[in-house]
C-alpha cells in the first residue's frame, strides 16, 4: 500500500470558465492557470503521483511547456492512470475536498464522479468528494480563489 497527498489552489478571475472535477460549472468567474486550472483534478493527480513516487504535476505537465497550454486536467489524469498501470499500481481509493465559498458544488458531484472515474479507469465507488467553505476567512473565504486537497491510496 502506498499513500499520497495533493494540494492545489488557483485564483478566481474574470473571463475564464470554472472547471472543477472535469465539469464546467456556471459561475461568474473561472480559475486562472496554464491548463484548465481544475483544482480538484490537480490535487487528485498530485496525490496519485506522490503515492506512486513519481514526483508532482509540475514535473509531468510543466507550465513552461507550450504543449500543455490549456490541457484538460482530465487528460492529465488519463496520463497518470497510464503510468500507474505501467507500474502495476491500482487505485484503492481517493478522498478529496474542494474549499470554496461559492458556487455550491454538491449538485455537480455526480458528473464529477463520472468524469474522474472514467479518466482514471476506476469504479466511482473508490472516489469520495466533499466540499467545504472557510466561513469567509482567508483567500478562499474572500472568494479570491479555490483550493482542493486530496489523498490517494494505491495497492
Amino acid at each position: 500500500m502506498r499513500i499520497g497527498q495533493g494540494y492545489d489552489v488557483h485564483r478566481l478571475v474574470e473571463d475564464r470558465e470554472l472547471i472543477i472535477g472535469g465539469v464546467t460549472i456556471p459561475f461568474a468567474k473561472g480559475l486562472a492557470g496554464h491548463s484548465d486550472a481544475d483544482v480538484l483534478c490537480h490535487a487528485i493527480g498530485d496525490a496519485l503521483l506522490g503515492a506512486a513516487g513519481l514526483g508532482d504535476l509540475g514535473r509531468h505537465f510543466p507550465d513552461s511547456d507550450p504543449a500543455t497550454t490549456g490541457i484538460s486536467s482530465l487528460e492529465m489524469l488519463r496520463q497518470i492512470a497510464a503510468q500507474l498501470e505501467e507500474r502495476q499500481l491500482t487505485i484503492a481509493n481517493i478522498d478529496a475536498t474542494v474549499i470554496c465559498e461559492q458556487p455550491k458544488l454538491s449538485p455537480h458531484f455526480p458528473a464529477m464522479y463520472e468524469c474522474i472515474s472514467q479518466s482514471l479507469h476506476v469504479d466511482p465507488g473508490r472516489i469520495n468528494l466533499k466540499a467545504t467553505t472557510e466561513e469567509g476567512m482567508g483567500y478562499t473565504g474572500r472568494q479570491e480563489g479555490i483550493a482542493a486537497i486530496a489523498i490517494a491510496l494505491l495497492e
